[in-house]
């Protein structure tokens, strides 16, 4: 009888196991099917704006496009999208403790040799008694976002980018460095 119910208690525990990676897995899937259209979205209407009137253009794009494009894939995933960076433009995608370690993981990772547009992690945490699935994916510096994040900013964009975001603490990157990440939060 003692060998049923351990058995019994063990198959459970295994079916628990099997069923939070199942819960695990499809929290993946759901992040990145949103990552990948938030950023679809977001790279579609940056393009637009840049060829309709080049940075200054593109700047309103994310000043305003990108947080109602994060608000709708949120929506429709049914969880919490956004982006971050240890130096941000925009005070509302100040990181979060955990989001703020995962950085600074990302660029340890990276100084190490990892490739950023490789880098991400997925870990369930408890939050408020919670158990809360949380995703990040790293953003590396293309091309593009060097005209207002990089180095050598032209001036009109540079005052700009003053107007918008007086804190802006997002200049000075170089092609392929870490410029943040893609956040998502679900509870579970």
């Amino acid at each position: 009888m003692k060998r049923v119910i351990a058995l019994a208690l063990l198959t459970a525990c295994v079916g628990n196991v099997h069923a939070e990676e199942d819960v695990m897995a499809a929290n993946m899937t759901a992040s990145k099917e949103a990552i990948q259209e938030f950023f679809g979205d977001l790279k579609g209407n940056l393009e637009s704006a840049m060829k309709e009137g080049g940075p200054l253009n593109a700047l309103d794009v994310c000043h305003k496009v990108a947080p109602a494009i994060a608000k709708n894939q949120s929506e429709k995933h049914g969880l919490q999208i956004g982006r971050t960076s240890l130096k941000v433009r925009n005070p509302d995608n100040t990181p979060d403790e955990w989001e703020r370690t995962v950085l600074e993981e990302f660029e340890r990772r990276n100084a190490d040799g990892e490739r950023v547009a490789n880098l991400s992690k997925t870990v369930v945490v408890e939050e408020n008694g919670q158990k809360t699935f949380r995703f990040m994916k790293a953003i590396p510096v293309g091309e593009v976002c060097l005209k207002c994040h990089g180095e050598n900013i032209d001036p009109a964009v540079a005052a700009k980018i003053s107007e918008l975001y007086p804190q802006d603490q997002a200049r000075g990157y170089k092609l392929g460095e870490l410029r943040g990440a893609f956040t998502i939060k679900k509870a579970m």
